[in-house]
């Protein structure tokens, strides 16, 4: 696809400059990257799977359902860890290896990998926070957070609301969005033929099975008990799924790029992904373990190619640069985040444009 950002020269002299030193200064030593990789795989599977097989051996209700919950939390903790970056070919050499790790990886959470993978990598990254081009941007109409946007009445209690409306939607996107993506017609999807329908209904049916069904038979506890721990477990992990998600490009000082009347995007690739993305302790090893990366976002932009495990030591470069040329990156503590996305929430549900409703 023809890029559609405009060119600013200094812009792409600045991108080649930071491409230039991370390659020169950023020490990757493949046997500590080995050593580290396992490490972190074996700590999150061994901490999931423990989660997951005292399911079956626990006789107390109310610990059956907080142990479902903490499964939850720990299972999408490893799916931050690996299955961003398996979609971004940065474990393996084998793109085929990176490819089934991560549909794996994400069938444990629920959602279809290669629906979210076609959309993240075709649109999200190539123009991230830009309308029309990132299908990140097509959040429910309960939400708004796009400048232009059309307002409607109740976005002026939108950050009073949207914390309870995020707890619903992992469950959305494993029992809705995913089926509406499949029967639609996806501009960001290349190819929905066999293969796809295939990969969605084997995902599907593995997910009920692994994460409701086996419980319900080989637990100790009765149906509704099963249920209520399901439901409670999508419901913490959704909370904080999303902002977590919604921090990395909405809070106050992120920015959204306009397109001309020809669709051009009214800014450089470069100051795209940089203005638009947000950092969480981007020097901080611990964050980024917890994470996977996702708290280093506007080197993953510029990056993705490159582990998130490389992130602290690049951002000390990165942010280098750019301070240097005057560009102050985007960056908040993960506390500061959630209370800036609810102030840009608000901030959008009370300055309404001509086309409110």
């Amino acid at each position: 696809m023809r890029d559609k950002h405009i060119h600013i020269a200094q812009d792409s002299e600045l991108l080649k400059i930071i491409y230039k030193q991370v390659e020169e200064q950023l020490i990757v030593d493949k046997n500590s990257f080995t050593l580290k990789i396992w490490a972190k795989f074996i700590f999150y599977f061994s901490f999931s799977a423990v989660c997951y097989s005292m399911l079956f051996t626990i006789n107390s209700p109310i610990t059956f359902v907080l142990i479902f919950v903490l499964y939850g939390f720990i299972s999408l903790l490893f799916a931050f860890n690996f299955s961003h970056d398996f979609s971004h070919n940065t474990i393996f050499k084998s793109k085929k290896l990176n490819n089934l790790c991560f549909i794996f990886i994400y069938t444990i959470v629920g959602a279809h990998a290669e629906a979210w993978k076609q959309r993240h990598i075709n649109s999200h990254h190539y123009a991230p926070n830009v309308e029309d081009y990132d299908s990140d941007l097509k959040i429910s109409k309960l939400i708004r957070v796009i400048p232009n946007s059309k307002y409607f009445w109740y976005h002026r209690y939108q950050h009073i609301y949207a914390p309870f409306a995020y707890t619903t939607y992992s469950l959305f996107w494993v029992f809705i969005k995913d089926f509406v993506i499949l029967f639609s017609k996806d501009e960001y999807i290349e190819k929905k033929g066999f293969k796809y329908h295939l990969s969605f209904w084997t995902q599907k049916v593995f997910y009920l099975t692994f994460i409701f069904v086996l419980p319900l038979l080989f637990s100790h506890q009765v149906w509704y008990t099963v249920l209520t721990g399901f439901l409670l477990m999508h419901l913490s992990q959704s909370l904080f799924l999303l902002f977590t998600f919604f921090m990395t490009h909405h809070v106050e000082q992120t920015e959204y790029p306009t397109t001309d009347s020809n669709g051009f995007i009214k800014t450089s690739w470069l100051m795209n992904q940089v203005k638009s993305s947000n950092d969480m302790h981007p020097f901080s090893e611990t964050a980024n373990f917890i994470l996977g990366g996702f708290n280093n976002h506007i080197a993953h932009h510029l990056f993705p190619h490159y582990h998130h495990i490389h992130y602290p030591r690049l951002n000390k470069i990165l942010y280098n640069i750019l301070l240097q040329h005057n560009i102050k990156p985007n960056q908040t503590s993960y506390w500061g985040g959630i209370a800036s996305h609810l102030r840009l929430l608000k901030r959008m549900g009370i300055k309404a444009p001509k086309n409110s409703l």
